[in-house]
């Protein structure tokens, strides 16, 4: 075991993470700026259904250079109803695996330390983080940014007590379109199904909540064949991914572990939609005002960690609230043994009007 320095260490390399490395290397070039993930490659294997909206046009430059196609609506197929559209849904698939890359290596450009294939194992009470590679590490600050089953919120009692399981193939497009399908249906529990094309291709999944875990398989098999049978996909599998959301909303996004200050960024935030599963935008904007305000409070301004939390609360604890309000609406339909009707399920999709009702 060898022992490091560096002022300021990040756990994970995906969005938020590495935003959070780019803006506390920028704000200060002078602090040393590690970053560990375990992935070998950033975004890869990718665990996103790869849609973002316009909005993040205003906090990154050069998407288009990682957009595989853009969307202009959404279509929301509520059982056996016709199908609703949406205009002016606008975003752009990306190619997730090509997004996450492009930001680690800005990160590297601007002198971060990152390390691919180092995944942080353990952190001690003292916060002194153990990395997969032998490195035992000291920094004067830590961010997580690693999901939402975050090592590093573990460590000081920050969790993310509500997770939806999700399940994911690629699959080939019959017919290109600019559309994101939602699947809203009773037996898809906590969730909702989804394809979303990606030019000759589809990201086709699900989400439910961990009771009904075992059915993510059968639930999609079921939607596949049925879009196979419409002749909109292909029958070929092309890849499988899949993975947990937090869908609990915001959870308390700092700590210390005695005099290491700790902050928490994206996922490991729970700053993911827990309607919508959408957690990009939100990662990337946490991350950057998370490296900044540990290169402030590492300068000496005590008051930065506060101003952190108040400014994540401004952003998105309006949309959060509504989105696990609406999700427990839902929800507690099941707990009385009952069964959602159209009705419901459309209050708890961002398309219809209810869902943005008192």
């Amino acid at each position: 075991m060898r022992d490091e320095h560096c002022d300021i260490l990040i756990a994970g390399l995906g969005p938020a993470g590495s935003c959070a490395a780019y803006a506390a290397k920028t704000a200060n070039p002078d602090l040393s700026v590690m970053a560990l993930d375990r992935k070998q490659s950033p975004g890869a294997p990718v665990q996103c259904a790869e849609f973002v909206p316009t909005m993040l046009d205003q906090e990154l430059k050069r998407l288009e250079g990682v957009t595989a196609q853009p969307i202009d609506h959404m279509t929301t197929l509520v059982e056996a109803d016709a199908p609703d559209r949406k205009p002016d849904f606008l975003g752009r698939i990306i190619d997730r695996e090509s997004f996450d890359r492009m930001l680690a290596e800005r990160a590297v450009g601007a002198g971060v330390d990152c390390r691919s294939g180092v995944a942080v194992t353990a952190i001690d009470a003292d916060g002194t983080v153990h990395a997969g590679d032998g490195a035992r590490i000291r920094a004067r600050a830590v961010i997580g940014a690693d999901g939402p089953r975050s090592i590093v919120g573990q460590a000081i009692g920050c969790v993310n007590t509500e997770i939806v399981e999700t399940r994911q193939i690629t699959v080939p497009l019959k017919d290109r379109n600019s559309s994101t399908d939602i699947f809203l249906r009773a037996d898809i529990v906590g969730g909702y199904g989804w394809l979303f094309p990606k030019g000759d291709k589809a990201n086709l999944g699900l989400g439910v909540v961990p009771a009904h875990r075992h059915r993510l398989k059968p639930l999609l098999e079921t939607l596949h064949a049925e879009l196979v049978a419409a002749g909109r996909v292909g029958a070929d599998i092309l890849g499988h991914t899949g993975g947990p959301i937090p869908v609990g909303g915001r959870i308390t996004p700092h700590g210390r572990l005695r005099e290491t200050p700790v902050l928490l960024v994206g996922d490991a935030a729970g700053l993911t939609n827990p309607a919508t599963g959408a957690g990009i935008p939100a990662a990337v904007q946490s991350g950057t005002l998370a490296g900044r305000a540990v290169v402030q409070l590492l300068a000496g301004d005590l008051e930065s960690v506060e101003e952190y939390e108040e400014d994540l609360a401004d952003l998105f604890d309006a949309s959060l609230g509504r989105a696990v309000r609406r999700r427990r609406e839902l929800l507690s339909i099941y707990d009385r043994g009952c069964q959602p009707d159209a009705r419901d399920l459309r209050r708890g999709w961002i398309a219809y009007d209810d869902y943005w009702a008192a």
